[in-house]
């Protein structure tokens, strides 16, 4: 059986045969797997236009039918520097591969293509089924993704094993263009965005406040029942308590920067944590007073750019369903296994299968994580046991941990089997290390703790783009902002639908049981013209 992924790279070199055809003078970038697919990025003399991704689809249809062979060798930077030296971006990647003293190697197409490439790749071209794959977009991206740098053409290509499942992944794409939150959502009156106010900070309207509302306290009925208490926390903070938590450090050209007329530099927050990390650290606590569990959902925001901004899924500013535990280390495992039973409870409302994967950090890149190695090792051996304790299967992460610590993300499928990350709960020893968290243990003496971060819904906003694609906007009753509407079909049945309205009103209020979470019930009245 052929590598599906040495099929998608092998499709990308031989999209950058087809794009230099057309354009000798293209200037390359980097050609990489992705999901479902693969994307070559270009330096062009001219914008592309559809009809030019036909051109190279048909170009590369004839490359895979002269049956060319791949092959590879390793070169020496001085002969790589030779090799592209009308290559500005493939001379850049040698400097840094040569500076990471990573070894270059290089791969040839036939005759007709030569790269610079770590490999994984098909023997020869006809491994490669010419009618499972399509070149789909093309968009823009900075090289190395710096906006600093040049703006190159990016062209992404989907590629299967057969056309079968190619179709059968065109039809879903097509469904999940229907299905857009950022049609449906305006369109069911959720929310709006304003060009005065911005791109990416979106709008509540009384329908999409409600249901907001409906799943918030769905999650705090279920925080409750464990012995969360709510907290509040302000929307800035001084600099300090990021450099402190290490926020700063790895996220500063992340933050909205705010400076004061005193000339003080406060950050909004992108998170909450080391907020919450603060409301423990207000008193000394004894061992017996331990877990203190914290829930507060929250509004963050981030300065993402413009062209990474997707509606509800990546905005600058969103809410957070956030939840922190600070407790000592024999009881982190009973905290995280009645989370991961909150979770399952919440996201079996709406028929999501769940599947876990572990998130770990890359060992090869330290650099990007907060403590030592024994810290995480630590961390990571009491997240394998908490999986095998409750008997699941699992998946790796490797790199995919929170920068201060492991953690394990929850998967969901949609109704299209896209596969999404929901929830996660992470186990950190990095943090309370950081800013001194401790409680007084049985011998009167200070006793380091641990922190566990839990989000249920994560972004809230995040969260809704899914289930509005999930449902195609047909929410089922229990969340449903809209319960009933009351139509008269002429003027002269307005009294009596008021009448139907008000009986519908007070019956609503009525049956509602004390404390439970009630759902009104709008109305509205139409006359036909």
């Amino acid at each position: 059986m052929v590598n599906l992924d040495n099929v998608r790279h092998s499709l990308a070199h031989l999209l950058a045969a087809a794009v230099l055809k057309k354009f000798p003078k293209a200037q390359l970038g980097i050609g990489p797997v992705i999901q479902d697919g693969f994307y070559y990025d270009f330096k062009l003399p001219r914008t592309l236009t559809p009809a030019d991704l036909a051109d190279f689809e048909n170009e590369m249809r004839d490359l895979i039918g002269a049956e060319l062979a791949f092959r590879g060798k390793k070169v020496k930077p001085a002969e790589a520097k030779k090799i592209f030296k009308h290559q500005p971006f493939k001379l850049d990647l040698i400097k840094d591969f040569t500076k990471e003293k990573k070894s270059l190697t290089i791969y040839r197409t036939g005759d007709v293509f030569l790269d610079l490439c770590r490999g994984g790749h098909v023997k020869n071209t006809k491994e490669i089924n010419p009618r499972a794959f399509k070149l789909t977009h093309i968009a823009g991206a900075y090289w190395k993704g710096d906006a600093k740098n040049p703006q190159l053409q990016r062209i992404y290509g989907l590629a299967f094993a057969a056309e079968k499942e190619l179709n059968g992944y065109l039809k879903m794409q097509e469904e999940a263009k229907k299905r857009d939150h950022k049609i449906l959502g305006p369109a069911l009156d959720l929310f709006a965005f304003s060009d005065l106010v911005g791109a990416g900070l979106p709008l509540w309207t009384p329908k999409g406040t409600l249901l907001r509302n409906i799943l918030d306290d769905f999650v705090w009925e279920l925080r409750e029942k464990y012995g969360y208490q709510k907290v509040e926390i302000p929307h800035i903070t001084k600099k300090d308590l990021y450099e402190k938590s290490g926020h700063w450090e790895k996220f500063q050209e992340d933050l909205f920067k705010i400076k004061t007329r005193e000339g003080h530099l406060f950050a909004m927050k992108p998170m909450n944590c080391p907020h919450h990390t603060q409301i423990y650290a207000r008193r000394p606590w004894s061992y017996r007073e331990l877990p203190q569990r914290y829930a507060n959902t929250t509004m963050c925001y981030r300065d993402e750019q413009t062209g990474e901004l997707s509606g509800l899924s990546r905005a600058r500013s969103f809410t957070q369903d956030d939840a922190h535990v600070f407790c000592r280390l024999p009881q982190a495992k009973e905290e995280f296994l009645k989370i991961w039973d909150i979770v399952h409870e919440f996201y079996s409302k709406f028929g999501f299968n769940l599947r876990i994967r572990v998130s770990t950090h890359d060992p090869k890149h330290p650099e990007k994580y907060l403590g030592d190695r024994k810290k995480w090792a630590f961390a990571e051996k009491m997240l394998q046991a908490i999986v095998k304790d409750k008997k699941t299967d699992t998946f790796p992460g490797v790199g995919e941990a929170a920068f201060y610590g492991p953690k394990l993300d929850f998967m969901a499928k949609d109704s299209l089997g896209r596969e999404w990350q929901v929830a996660t709960i992470q186990l950190d020893v990095n943090m309370p290390e950081r800013f001194d968290l401790t409680c007084m243990n049985e011998k009167g003496k200070p006793e380091r703790i641990v922190m566990i971060h839990a989000a249920i819904m994560g972004s809230l906003e995040r969260f809704l783009s899914i289930i509005i694609e999930h449902y195609a906007g047909d929410f089922p009753a229990w969340l449903a902002p809209q319960q009933v509407a009351i139509l008269p079909i002429s003027e002269n049945q307005k009294s009596y639908a008021l009448a139907v309205a008000r009986q519908t009103t007070l019956w609503a209020n009525a049956s509602a049981k004390p404390n439970s979470r009630k759902y009104p019930i709008s109305w509205f009245w139409a006359t036909r013209r």
